[in-house]
């Protein structure tokens, strides 16, 4: 596998409050990535730092070679990086396939197209004139992957994506992440479900009050270090 996206140093404030402060995340093509930690530990803030949302106060980001530290949101979707946010987003108002198409405002070329999102979400096109509005917590999440997949991106942003469903429809979601692995898009996904972050990524990292405090690859990491590096009782960098 070879790097996609490289993050170096990187320092984020919201006014005086440092959000994050130093961190390094490295995501390998083909590769899916969970970062994990309580409420409050920057999880968020970096996945809306390499969209483009936030701007970092120091340090680099790197997509495939190319420093876009400073390119617009706008540009990154067009160099293929889409996010999607925590709460799902959708627009209301409009029809699920609406709210799909809005993911094909700046799309690259690539696999996926409206009848692929269909396919890998089979519910989604007897549902496709349903108001967004309408739908579960789940489907709405799942129109909100759709969206995002649209874009054709490299690198797909996931936040949050369990929060608030229940046990058994976060797996049904969490399904469909093998067939856009196998589509040619490398994921990396913010957690708080630690259990499920570990089952689906092929390395976790742990922030702590904007800093990186545990890394390493699922069978690698007990679950005494996972404990003390998210609750806050393991030494920075351990």
């Amino acid at each position: 596998m070879t790097g996609l996206l490289e993050i170096g140093g990187l320092a984020v404030h919201h006014g005086q409050l440092a959000a994050l402060s130093d961190v390094d995340v490295s995501v390998a093509e083909g590769e899916t990535l969970a970062v994990i930690g309580a409420n409050g530990a920057g999880k968020s803030t970096l996945l809306r730092t390499i969209a483009g949302v936030l701007r970092p106060t120091a340090g680099t980001i790197r997509l495939a070679g190319a420093d876009i530290t400073r390119m617009p949101a706008h540009r990154r979707v067009a160099a293929g990086i889409a996010l999607v946010p925590e709460g799902r987003r959708l627009f209301a108002s409009l029809t699920v396939e609406e709210n799909l198409r809005t993911g094909q405002y700046a799309r690259r070329a690539g696999p996926w197209t409206l009848a692929a999102v269909m396919e890998l979400f089979p519910w989604l096109p007897e549902r496709r004139y349903q108001p967004a509005y309408q739908l579960s917590g789940g489907e709405a999440q799942a129109v909100a992957i759709g969206r995002a997949l649209l874009a054709n991106p490299r690198l797909l942003l996931l936040d949050e994506i369990s929060l608030g469903l229940a046990p058994s429809v976060v797996r049904r979601v969490y399904r469909a992440l093998p067939d856009i692995l196998a589509a040619g898009t490398t994921v990396l996904v913010v957690e708080q479900d630690v259990a499920q972050a570990l089952r689906v990524a092929d390395r976790v990292q742990c922030l702590l009050a904007g800093r990186t405090v545990l890394s390493g690859r699922p069978a690698e990491l007990t679950t005494t270090a996972v404990e003390q590096a998210y609750f806050g009782t393991v030494r920075e960098g351990r």
